[in-house]
């Protein structure tokens, strides 16, 4: 049994991090919730006990095995000295130690072994780097990716608990035909689709869209691999999707990728055009699982492989992701 902490317990991915130990049975001995003061004392259900929360403090991790991180990266790095100081695993889902070259960057389904390398901090990838690059690894064990071009289409609970939140006053408003107001979102998300995630950097795409390079690069042991990516917010409440087109040093077989997909883990292929069966995010949602379909070849390069794929954002993509990353080490 090891002692569990979750710092941020009582956000979205928080709550989840807790539901998905549970459902996965985790070897959970004394488990330590963590938030602001203003949230302490708050009771989150865990396997059918209450456990009160705490104002989390640097010194509030002694005797913990490994600390769940749900927090900003601001907070990330205030506490995770601490963390390591106290002698347990920080899994972090923040950003905030993602490219440090001491930490690793870890999808279980793809370089777990990256994972033992740790120095008492490991980093959770951004939401729509996991979902991508396990819909991908399989075609790359058949043949190196060297590019890619990817859009992503993100949930509004991709933003916070607020984000579902502001939607739905939205979708009120203007049935109700009231005023409809945008806060979370720099535009409104009823009835638009917003193509700005993150900040604009000097090169002209958001800090979100480079994640997809930059952490790709890393978690694949790819470190000349390009990707064009654009992330557009979409109005949808779970599970993101992305579109995605693989360039590879060969040319590959279409039924040797779809097989590939089909066999890798993580994956679920879902890829039946006939019938109307391709990945969406009301299939995807409260899962672990990445569908991948509409796989076809690229028509304007003959080494490219286009394909659609969803995954749910809260739990493969960041509450599931984590998880995994500790039964690694338990």
């Amino acid at each position: 049994m090891k002692n569990v902490g979750i710092l941020g317990a009582t956000g979205a991915v928080g709550r989840e991090m807790l539901k998905v130990l549970a459902e996965r049975n985790f070897p959970v001995g004394k488990l330590r919730l963590f938030a602001s003061a203003r949230s302490a004392g708050n009771k989150l259900p865990f396997r059918g006990k209450e456990i009160e929360v705490e104002e989390a403090t640097e010194n509030s991790f002694d005797g913990l095995d490994i600390v769940l991180g749900a927090t900003k990266n601001d907070l990330a790095k205030k506490f995770a000295p601490h963390i390591v100081k106290a002698g347990a695993l920080f899994i972090d889902n923040s950003s905030a130690f993602r490219l440090n070259d001491d930490v690793p960057l870890i999808v279980p389904e793809i370089n777990a072994k990256d994972a033992f390398g740790h120095k008492g901090i490991i980093a959770n990838p951004n939401c729509s780097t996991i979902i991508t690059f396990v819909a991908v690894n399989a075609i790359n064990k058949l043949s190196k990716i060297t590019a890619m071009v990817a859009s992503t289409y993100q949930a509004t609970s991709g933003a916070g608990a607020g984000g579902p939140v502001e939607l739905a006053e939205q979708m009120r408003a203007q049935v109700e035909g009231g005023e409809i107001k945008s806060e979370v979102f720099p535009h409104r998300i009823i009835g638009n689709v917003i193509p700005q995630i993150g900040s604009f950097t000097e090169n002209g795409y958001t800090t979100e869209e480079m994640k997809m390079q930059n952490e790709g690069r890393k978690i694949m042991r790819l470190p000349d691999l390009k990707v064009t990516c654009t992330c557009v917010r979409v109005p949808v409440v779970r599970s993101h999707s992305i579109s995605v087109t693989v360039y590879t040093e060969e040319k590959l077989d279409l039924a040797a990728v779809k097989n590939a997909i089909a066999a890798e883990k993580g994956c679920r292929l879902y890829d039946d055009t006939e019938k109307g069966l391709y990945p969406m995010p009301i299939l995807t949602s409260d899962q672990d699982l990445v569908f991948v379909g509409r796989i076809r070849r690229d028509i304007a390069n003959e080494n490219g492989i286009a394909l659609w794929c969803c995954g749910d954002q809260i739990r493969k993509g960041a509450a599931t992701n984590a998880v995994q990353i500790a039964e690694l080490f338990f």
